[in-house]
């Protein structure tokens, strides 16, 4: 029995896109895409050989930049935004760990 499609599809961190590829479904230019990795806005995966692949979560964070850019943000000010979001993240993430954590223990009389 053959599987759903979905099976076959990469998991949103496995990097597998081209530069074209992840260019065309962000719809910008490939230069506009290596102008926001010399910026550091983007980090794509880089092959055995160095060439550039770009996962699903890659593409989503391509259209926050573009969304930012399009409000007329500056590129070194939507570093910065990312910057803030990515640590938010990271704290969310933490807060959600401890109070599962906390949840799990036997509370005190």
């Amino acid at each position: 029995m053959p599987h759903p499609p979905e099976q076959h599809l990469p998991g949103s961190s496995r990097a597998v896109y081209a530069i074209s590829v992840a260019a065309e479904l962000a719809g910008i230019g490939v230069q506009t895409l290596r102008l926001y990795e010399q910026h550091g806005l983007i980090l794509p995966a880089r092959s055995a050989g160095g060439t550039r692949r770009y996962s699903g979560d890659d593409l989503v964070r391509l259209q926050r930049i573009i969304a930012l850019a399009a409000e007329g943000i500056n590129l070194a000010a939507i570093a910065r935004i990312l910057e803030l979001e990515d640590a938010n993240a990271v704290l969310a993430a933490e807060l959600l760990r401890v109070r599962a954590e906390l949840a799990l223990r036997p509370a005190r009389s």
